[in-house]
């Protein structure tokens, strides 16, 4: 079967496990990108499988669950977000999460090697409780030691960004920063500033994973401590994919509701 430029596949020595749309074609190599997974990728002709739509993703199930507001005494005001991402399909993505979600978020397309040089201006003029700084990242094992920045793709621009992130908030209950992609160096990321990272077993995450995060603090009540293990718990791959520390809900809670 022919495969061409916008179709969907998966990799036959890779079982299948991830849903990637061929974005080139070059050389008889063919370009990919993860539909879900925060993942780019090459691979010849014979790995490749077309996918097939109807045979919806088992694993694109619900990962988060419903949280249950009592509408009919009280009113709310979610945490609101800010989205920084290098990829402009996963943050579409991620943007229609919050809005299904009911949370006000924006989102800012920026290249992962200039967010850092952004990151102040849009603080200050959006002045969201929670940050998100993403987009792809990599490990190359090839090049040496898990720990040296240099063997990372974005890892280190994604730090400076964090940094300069805490330089406008330094308190990490007044601004929540949620920062990495695939395999981003998570120990790093987390002494730089970051209340959340990727990746602790240096893997791939869903697009979601940084949203399903920042929405689950957006959605708790203010000052209630969120369930670390159980938080991790609702992303796509767990605490082998993201990481963090304690902290608590960013919502209001009013009353009366009109």
């Amino acid at each position: 079967m022919e495969l061409k430029r916008g179709d969907l596949v998966t990799r036959i020595s890779y079982n299948h496990d991830t849903v990637f749309k061929i974005t080139n074609i070059k050389n008889d190599i063919y370009y990919l990108k993860g539909t879900e997974v925060r993942l780019y990728a090459d691979a010849e002709r014979y790995d490749l499988v077309k996918y097939k739509e109807v045979e919806q993703d088992k694993k694109e199930e619900t990962i988060e669950e419903e949280l249950s507001l009592d509408r009919t005494e009280y009113f709310y005001i979610p945490g609101t977000i800010l989205h920084i991402d290098g990829d402009k399909e996963y943050l579409d993505k991620c943007l229609n999460y919050y809005k299904k979600k009911g949370i006000y978020a924006i989102g800012k397309k920026v290249s992962e090697e200039h967010i850092y040089e952004n990151i102040l201006n849009l603080l200050n003029e959006f002045k969201p409780d929670i940050i998100i700084i993403t987009g792809h990242d990599a490990y190359y094992p090839k090049k040496g030691n898990v720990k040296d920045l240099n063997n990372y793709r974005n890892s280190s621009n994604f730090i400076k960004a964090v940094k300069k992130a805490r330089i406008y908030e330094k308190s990490h209950e007044k601004l929540v920063i949620i920062a990495g992609a695939c395999q981003s160096n998570y120990e790093e990321l987390i002494k730089a500033g970051a209340n959340f990272a990727s990746s602790p077993k240096r893997i791939n995450i869903h697009a979601l994973d940084p949203a399903i995060i920042a929405s689950t603090l957006a959605l708790t009540e203010k000052n209630k401590e969120i369930n670390l293990i159980e938080l991790l718990d609702k992303t796509k791959y767990g605490h082998d994919g993201m990481g963090g520390i304690k902290c608590s809900g960013l919502m209001y809670v009013g009353f009366p509701r009109e």
